[in-house]
């Protein structure tokens, strides 16, 4: 598949549909480009209205131009585009790159006119990139189908963009500062290339060695799951996803639709599959330039070499924020820089070496900060002095830093007037610098993470015994028009795939919960069943330590008058008598059905405060066991749950059996809109799990048959 993309980067001719004699139109810009960085493949006009365009000959028809060609670029009227289309698939062209606009994002016209062009596309086997995009480049072999003005310097780094105005204002930005890159991709509308299928490309060309994107919204979350987690063995991926702030799917009525919004879906896919997720552009390519040029931290322990103690303490603060640890010097380290090092300069980590510290104090604490086994990696810091050459300092970091090349060295020279020449110095060394010494922290956490997801055994999700999907189905068969359902009808489905419930079973009048009490043994616990209260405890719709016959009578009797009184219009079914709960940690489980990466699972602190402490952590489905104990210790629920302050252990693999469990039968059953268990009481260690409540929300467009 990755080889009809080839064509976008590496083509062997391309024609440039609507190209223009008028400077002043975006396609003669294009066509310039196309000409001006090193492209050594044919490059054909075309355009019925001119013979020549900057020298070339222009042909009146795509049918007309000879071989080699295995590129069409578009930039012409919306409306002629799909004759423009047709003509180049009966050409044999099998790639095209739509540049004009006005399609789907100019309304529903449009987005008919997008639909007619992907079926010509398809019936001609051939990929579109677009349309309503600025185009691609290619660093090394020279191609350049957009019309931003220059070109980045050539690198190890591709970047896919949805936006064209990001793309070209991070090229604009970048094209000065020896940031290298391997190639770039504007993608529009996506009618058909997305994110995830470049993603394949880069991850086999072999000038890429970090490939970066900025999305807005990603199509086939699963299929990117699988791309990215197989990808990022071997290449690193680093996104910036816009639009965080934004709710997503409506939420229905539970805890989780409140709460798991699609920022919430895009976090948990970038975590399970190894993408580096960062959160401004700046971030983007600051962690992307050091992926590109140096080795991998061993470690989270790093060393900081400075001239200023205020940056860094800066520094250090970010490293904090971020889990990195300042790294403690070996005496002998310690001893060797004080024998050396100006007899003021502190010695400790960080290294402060003091305003007056020279080119060659700079390669004397680098050198031994990376000989000492203690130092995963070590970030330098500059603050210009009169007296001191900035890329003097430049030059024998690089110097110092690939003479011992097996840690990463990072540079953060503050300030911009000064300090131009030593980051051409710098990055033309393969030592990333940095404006601000705040970038520590993101930065080499990032490298942390990443040489700490290399290191991971890829697994696949296991389904556990046991699991009863036609009975589920049959279950569900049955519903009728109910969408919501309650404790009581939810029960049987989590039985069905082997969720322990605490016992239990409905009265339908005081009469039959004395006889239930009496079969489970005091103390009991009354619920009111009923289609329209979902939140029982909102209403009065529990009592709880209810000893004996008396008491299960008189609670049922007045539990119900009560209810009847404040909810004359509710339906009441009758009351859950289940057992009292033993001791346990409440924790919450929840799931909801993202648009675009399946089933999100939610695990967190319990009970009813799980919306005033937002103690959660989410993952898609379906779970490994490792994707389970990683949600579970990211929130402050895994800390009480592993024994916090001698507290008792709670038994953890009962609840991850657990939630691989509902991960698997939300996979199962798309008509699972929502479903929730809150709270799920995790007993001592070794004693197990019991669902305590539980809820479910079903879509009334889903067939509700196992796939």
């Amino acid at each position: 598949m990755t080889s009809s993309l080839r064509p976008f980067f590496a083509p062997k001719g391309v024609a440039l549909i609507g190209a223009s004699d008028n400077p002043s139109k975006l396609s003669h810009g294009i066509l310039k480009n196309m000409v001006s960085y090193g492209y050594q493949g044919a490059v054909y006009p075309v355009n019925p209205k001119s013979t020549r365009i900057l020298g070339l000959p222009c042909y009146p028809d795509i049918r007309q131009v000879p071989d080699p060609v295995d590129l069409a670029v578009i930039i012409i009227p919306a409306p002629l585009v799909p004759d423009a289309l047709e003509a180049s698939g009966e050409r044999g062209i099998r790639a095209a790159i739509i540049i004009s606009g006005g399609f789907k994002e100019v309304g529903p016209e449009g987005a008919d006119l997008e639909k007619h062009c992907l079926e010509i596309a398809r019936k001609h086997h051939m990929r579109l990139i677009g349309p309503n995009c600025v185009g691609t480049l290619d660093l090394y072999t020279g191609l350049n189908t957009t019309f931003i003005q220059g070109v980045p310097a050539r690198g190890g780094i591709s970047f896919v963009s949805q936006s064209g105005a990001v793309g070209g204002g991070v090229i604009d930005y970048l094209r000065d500062k020896g940031v290298g890159f391997s190639a770039f991709a504007s993608l529009g509308n996506e009618a058909d290339v997305t994110e995830t299928d470049l993603i394949e490309y880069f991850a086999v060309d072999p000038n890429t060695r970090v490939i970066t994107a900025y999305v807005e919204s990603i199509r086939d979350g699963q299929r990117f799951l699988y791309v990215a987690k197989e990808v990022t063995r071997y290449k690193p991926i680093v996104m910036l996803k816009a639009g965080r702030t934004e709710a997503g799917a409506r939420a229905v009525s539970s805890h989780t639709g409140s709460l798991a919004g699609a920022n919430e879906a895009y976090h948990a896919a970038f975590v399970q599959s190894g993408v580096i997720e960062a959160q401004t552009v700046a971030e983007l390519f600051e962690i992307a330039v050091a992926l590109d040029t140096q080795p991998l931290p061993q470690g989270r322990r790093i060393a900081l070499i400075t001239n200023a103690g205020g940056p860094a303490a800066l520094a250090s603060d970010s490293l904090a924020a971020h889990g990195l640890t300042l790294a403690t010097l070996s005496a002998t380290t310690r001893q060797t820089l004080r024998e050396h090092l100006n007899p003021a300069a502190q010695v400790d980590n960080p290294v402060d070496m003091l305003g007056g510290a020279e080119p060659q104090d700079y390669a004397f604490a680098l050198t031994h900060t990376l000989q000492d086994p203690n130092v995963d990696a070590v970030f330098t810091i500059l603050v210009p002095q009169a007296l001191v050459n900035p890329a003097e300092v430049a030059q024998r970091i690089v110097q110092t830093a690939q003479a011992q090349a097996d840690k990463p060295v990072l540079a953060c020279f503050m300030g911009e007037y000064s300090v131009g020449q030593a980051r051409q110095v710098l990055h033309h060394g393969r030592i990333p610098m940095y404006t601000f010494p705040e970038s520590a922290g993101y930065v080499l956490e990032a490298m942390a993470n990443y040489a700490q997801w290399r290191q991971k055994s890829l697994l696949t999700p296991q389904r556990p015994q046991d699991c009863q999907p036609q009975e589920v189905e049959r279950l569900l068969k049955a519903q009728g028009e109910r969408l919501v359902w309650g404790e009581f009808e939810t029960r049987p489905i989590l039985d069905a795939y082997g969720i322990p419930l605490i016992p239990g079973d409905l009265a339908r009048s005081s009469q039959e919960a004395v006889q239930i009490a009496e079969r489970l043994g005091y103390p009991v616990v009354l619920k009111i069943v009923s289609p329209h209260i979902l939140h029982k405890s909102d209403v009065g719709g529990i009592r709880l330590n209810l000893n004996n016959a008396e008491d299960v009578r008189a609670a049922f009797s007045e539990m119900m008058a009560h209810i009847r009184a404040r909810l004359p219009q509710a339906e009441l079914v009758g009351a859950l008598v289940e057992s009292m709960a033993p001791q346990g940690y409440e924790v919450i489980i929840g799931m909801r059905r993202d648009p675009n990466f399946g089933p999100l699972m939610m695990f967190g602190l319990g009970g009813i405060y799980v919306e005033l402490f937002r103690d959660v952590s989410f993952r898609i489905a379906p779970l490994t066991r490792g994707d389970a104990l990683q949600m579970i210790n990211e929130t402050h629920a895994g800390r009480l749950l592993a024994g916090f302050r001698g507290q008792p252990e709670a038994d953890l693999d009962a609840l991850v059996d657990i939630l691989l469990r509902f991960s698997h039968l939300a996979v199962d059953f798309p008509a699972l809109q929502e479903a929730e268990i809150n709270p799920l009481l995790v007993r001592p260690k070794g004693q197990g799990a019991l669902v305590l409540d539980c809820r479910i929300v079903l879509d009334e467009n889903k067939d509700y048959n196992n796939p």
